[in-house]
């Protein structure tokens, strides 16, 4: 039941889900007060979800996260990502 799940989710938006799961554990020991982790997440979120980011958003990001302390999760990251400028 499970797999089936997964490859609903796929299906309908297609992204792997290998690939969500692969992000979610780097997550885990990551250092998010250092600014390059915070930016390569930024990049491998913004390459799974298909959505590109700009410089200005990443750089809104990344400062938002590294500089005023913010939690980063997947909701955060895509609710960011979203925003209309």
């Amino acid at each position: 039941m499970e797999n089936n799940f997964f490859k609903n989710v796929e299906k309908k938006t297609g992204v792997n889900m290998k690939d969500i799961f692969d992000l979610a554990n780097s997550l885990q020991s990551a250092n998010f007060k250092d600014e390059n982790t915070v930016r390569n997440v930024i990049k491998r979120v913004s390459q799974i979800a298909n959505k590109p980011v700009s410089k200005e958003m990443e750089d809104q990001i990344v400062s938002s996260i590294v500089k005023d302390g913010k939690q980063l999760d997947m909701n955060t990251i895509t609710k960011m990502i979203n925003k209309k400028q």
